[in-house]
């Protein structure tokens, strides 16, 4: 039926002939560029969705397109050993496949129709596409809108419409999940309420989604839920948005706080109002900014929130002391007007914690500026911090340029790598702290600003002043406090920053990922040099080259497997063990990195490990059974 409707208009609407063969129309290089511009953000995340999807099909000779709203191809995956031929067929970068342009064809037609599709070989509207089979499925932006579609074609295939049905399949699946990563994206500063069928997996891959603030109100829905209230592709029905999520479930106020507090147990249940439809239901909080907690029980204006607590800051850490302290200790200064210092080895995370004390103070609101004062160059840091005034010099903006610090105002300014700063440079920013105000390149006046500065170094700013490279006046101006960051070596909680991180990357993929206990185990053994970074880079690369949801030993970097060798004929051993403390167990109690590290010291020798734990050898073995180890030189 969509097929014949789209071949009565390309004759009726828009008089095209079926027997005449065109070329594919390829734009411009400046027209593709405009395209692609206009959806650049959603390009990222659908490309993480793209290249996992190729993975699946590349073996198949199918060629992935990502449409705008107007048929241009604005992004592509192919085999580019042949790309001639995909280009000749217009199965390429810049290709225009709307449906005045190529006639009947898997984009064209979706675009108009908004709904997934095939068009398979003569279903083609314009000969010269017979040869190819097109799936098709349209993508949605957070606010419902039309913005995109995801094609897998290929140049040949068996005659069979019916062949193409687990490629309509995967297009649509993968097609729902970077719409649902685009709609995270969007909304990372709104609490997420997700809704599914299946109990287990709601907590990554939820089918329905709704966004909501801080008074429960939804803001934003996804195509689950628009479809749930009777709302898709722009028809009218309950529109979701607006409404307060209580009036949309049988669910009072009292039992949308528990949910947020159920983190994965107890009951979860929930039911549509209007459908009478039952779901399974979770709560994640805002990623951006400060998140209020859900309050006991809703006022009468529908008020579902309080600012009580800090879960960016408290999502930094699992159990390791050393971070609970200094994330305690920041909590104590989110609000008070005093400027911060962080320090910490490459990697470890100084701008993650910058952003998360000001996403949970006060000046959540107002501008978050981050400067890397090592990255930018020296001719131009001065002019980029404190900016400038029309004419101020030959190449700058016509009407001037408002600076960093002053783009900070009210908010935070965060001074990455704050010792390499010029020394010329230092004597005026500790003028800006020190009088709370910024004269700009080429003014006559000074502007005034409510200046809030978290710097961050991996250098020991103290040696700098020693050197005579760092000013030691700025120093005492920078350091109200300064924050000690751990290493990624040195801190107890390390599974939970691997599984932190693990569903973070997860989550941008709309996958349910895993990590089998070997795997685990080598991370946990690994040294990290390049800290939390490293690891956010091991793992990206591990889910793009893992066979399943499951990261397995394989899947990681050759350094990890290499860490374990041989020793005088004796057992595989780490060859650089982890030190982690066991002070604080009790006899009876030990976590997964505490006996690691016992086996490692003591060569895996398990009577050793055992009486240096103060264990008997079946409660070492029991242990280890419970965590899934096993000795190297036994796997």
């Amino acid at each position: 039926m969509l097929i014949h409707k789209s071949w009565t208009r390309c004759v009726n609407d828009y008089g095209l002939d079926p027997s005449r063969l065109r070329a594919p129309n390829i734009v411009t290089s400046d027209i593709l560029r405009e395209h692609q511009e206009q959806i650049e953000e959603f390009m990222l995340v659908a490309r993480v969705g793209m290249e996992q999807l190729y993975k699946r099909v590349s073996g198949l000779d199918y060629v992935l397109l990502l449409t705008d709203a107007k048929g241009i191809a604005v992004d592509y995956i192919g085999n580019e050993a042949r790309s001639r031929e995909l280009k000749q067929a217009g199965l390429y970068l810049g290709a225009e496949w709307s449906e005045q342009s190529a006639g009947t064809c898997g984009v064209g037609t979706c675009l108009v129709e908004q709904t997934a599709l095939t068009c398979h070989q003569g279903d083609h509207f314009d000969p010269t596409h017979i040869p190819l089979t097109c799936s098709a499925a349209p993508l949605f932006d957070p606010e419902g809108k039309f913005l995109a579609v995801l094609d897998m074609s290929a140049l040949t295939s068996p005659m069979s419409k019916e062949s193409q049905h687990l490629a309509l399949h995967l297009t649509v699946m993968y097609a729902q999940m970077i719409e649902d990563a685009n709609f995270l994206r969007h909304f990372d500063d709104r609490w997420i309420l997700r809704l599914g069928t299946a109990w287990g997996l709601v907590e990554v891959s939820g089918e329905i989604m709704l966004a909501f603030d801080d008074e429960g109100v939804v803001v934003g829905a996804n195509t689950g839920a628009r479809q749930l209230f009777g709302r898709r592709d722009g028809l009218a029905g309950n529109e979701p948005v607006g409404r307060l999520v209580c009036e949309l479930f049988n669910l009072s106020a009292d039992e949308l706080w528990r949910l947020v507090r159920a983190n994965g147990s107890g009951d979860r249940s929930v039911v549509a109002r209007d459908s009478n439809k039952m779901f399974y239901a979770s709560v994640a909080v805002p990623r951006r900014r400060k998140p209020a907690p859900l309050a006991n029980a809703a006022p009468a204006g529908g008020q579902l929130l309080e600012h009580t607590s800090y879960p960016i800051l408290d999502r930094l850490a699992g159990d390791d002391k050393a971070m609970r302290r200094l994330l305690d200790q920041a909590k104590r200064l989110l609000n008070r007007k005093l400027n911060i210092l962080i320090h910490g080895e490459t990697g470890t995370g100084k701008e993650v914690i910058a952003k998360a004390l000001h996403e949970s103070s006060a000046r959540a609101g107002k501008p978050f500026v981050a400067v890397n004062c090592g990255a930018i160059p020296e001719s131009l840091i001065e002019s980029e911090l404190f900016g400038y005034t029309a004419g101020s010099f030959t190449g700058g903006r016509s009407k001037g340029m408002k600076g960093l610090i002053l783009q900070s105002d009210g908010g935070t300014l965060f001074l990455d790598e704050i010792g390499d700063m010029p020394l010329h440079l230092q004597t005026r920013l500790l003028r800006v702290l020190s009088e709370k105000e910024v004269l700009p390149l080429g003014a006559d006046k000074p502007v005034a600003l409510d200046l809030t500065v978290i710097a961050a170094s991996h250098r020991d700013l103290r040696n700098l002043i020693n050197a005579g490279s760092f000013r030691e006046d700025l120093y005492y101006r920078l350091c109200g406090t300064t924050l000690h960051l751990p290493s990624l070596r040195d801190r107890t909680d390390k599974r939970y920053l691997i599984e932190k991180v693990l569903a973070e990357e997860a989550e941008l993929l709309n996958i349910e990922a895993g990590i089998s206990s070997e795997a685990m185990l080598q991370m946990l053994c690994f040294g990290w040099p390049g800290n939390i970074r490293q690891l956010r880079n091991v793992l990206r690369f591990a889910l793009a080259v893992s066979d399943g949801n499951i990261i397995m030993p394989s899947d990681l970097p050759q350094e990890f497997g290499d860490q374990f060798v041989q020793q005088g004929g004796g057992p595989a051993v780490a060859a650089e063990p982890v030190a982690v403390p066991v002070e604080g167990r009790t006899s009876e109690e030990c976590d997964m990195e505490q006996l690691l590290t016992a086996l490692m010291r003591n060569k895996w020798n398990v009577t050793k490990a055992a009486d240096e734990l103060g264990f008997c050898r079946a409660t070492l073995y029991r242990y280890m059974k419970k965590y899934g180890i096993v000795p190297p030189n036994l796997r």
